[in-house]
């Protein structure tokens, strides 16, 4: 009868701090999205005048938006620890980073540890499914100028067309520095028997941690953002333009993230909401490849992406099985570094997220009355 008692008040307990933590995020958003919204439409003629000032302070907004994110993780007790090469003296080069993908946790995962790497989160760019468009944080990454991509065979033709143009109008013209795609183009339970299927038939590499990646959004980003390289590859000419134009050396390299979560229990994005799962620390491994390194054309970047993604089956087996990744090539131990994040800083930009909410509140309060 005690452990009866003992195991509803540990019920109890979990589904009061779900209620709790669900209003006290529900207001975060009430109060922040809005006001993001309604800062930068105040802020338009500054867009028309300088725009690179506006989107200066849009970059700094948005990253103050990810934070917020990222602390309903941290106050959770979920945590990252980081892997292989250290990213951070590259942070204001520009990079393509590709991720394995598992749940919808992997961008919230993202949204923190990017958090201490400058002004990756500023001035990055997401691809994303077209579903998280239809979000609470959908109309912020609009405005940002993130991708919003269809998947399937019906729209992927198109798809690649409009991502082009995407690139060539928002990326150089709003200072981009990182660009953030999942190239396995979904979930890995849901794409891992069609991955192996397809494998099969060609001949092609058995995974069960990731699924063979997809090769069109990686090869127009490429084609669009690099310049002229060793290998022969060429951009796109409106960027090279565009490159030119800003004196731009455009990507200089391609960043390969491998997110583990332990006991290979993928995270979602209920989990960050609700906080029912025990604090958890998600591993996040990084391999750094400069971009004259990295083919272009189809069928050897075809091939360069099936080995990082074997590369990435390999590491998480590893972790899987052993709780740490393996060394980097030409060194005897593996060293891991704790993401932190700083609570003072958290809370300040939480209290102006909701200062800001209620002054914008009794702004439109006030001229809802005199206008009625």
């Amino acid at each position: 009868m005690a452990r009866l008692l003992d195991g509803a008040g540990k019920l109890g307990w979990v589904l009061l701090k779900s209620v709790l933590r669900f209003v006290f995020m529900f207001l975060n958003n009430c109060a922040a999205i809005p006001s993001y919204c309604l800062y930068l439409l105040l802020l338009q003629p500054l867009r028309i005048w300088d725009s690179s000032t506006f989107w200066h302070i849009e970059g700094i907004m948005f990253k103050w938006l990810l934070a917020m994110v990222s602390s309903w993780g941290w106050i959770a007790g979920y945590t990252v620890t980081e892997w292989g090469d250290d990213v951070r003296p590259i942070s204001e080069e520009e990079a393509m980073v590709i991720v394995n993908h598992q749940s919808t946790g992997d961008v919230c995962t993202l949204m923190m540890c990017l958090q201490d790497k400058g002004t990756v989160v500023r001035k990055m760019m997401w691809l994303m499914d077209h579903v998280f468009k239809y979000t609470n944080f959908g109309v912020v990454s609009l405005i940002h100028g993130d991708f919003f991509i269809r998947q399937g065979k019906a729209h992927r033709d198109k798809q690649l067309v409009y991502l082009k143009d995407h690139l060539d109008k928002y990326y150089h013209s709003r200072d981009r520095k990182w660009i953030v795609l999942f190239p396995e183009g979904g979930f890995l339970r849901k794409r891992r028997e069609t991955s192996q299927l397809f494998a099969k038939k060609n001949s092609l590499p058995h995974l069960t941690h990731v699924t063979l990646p997809r090769l069109g959004a990686t090869q127009i980003i490429l084609k669009t953002l690099s310049a002229q390289q060793e290998n022969g590859s060429v951009g796109g000419d409106a960027g090279t333009l565009n490159q030119t134009a800003n004196k731009r050396k455009g990507l200089q390299w391609v960043i390969d993230v491998t997110i583990a979560y332990p006991k290979a229990r993928p995270m979602d994005i209920q989990t960050w909401i609700f906080g029912y799962r025990p604090p958890t620390v998600t591993h996040v491994h990084y391999r750094m490849y400069p971009i004259k390194e990295v083919p272009v054309e189809a069928e050897a970047l075809t091939d360069w992406l099936y080995k990082r993604f074997v590369e990435k089956e390999e590491l998480l087996a590893h972790f899987y099985k052993t709780e740490s990744f393996p060394p980097l090539e030409g060194k005897k131990e593996a060293v891991s570094r704790q993401m932190t994040l700083d609570p003072v800083w958290l809370c300040l930009i939480q209290s102006f997220a909701f200062a800001s909410g209620y002054m914008w509140y009794s702004v439109l309060q006030y001229l809802y009355c005199c206008l009625f």
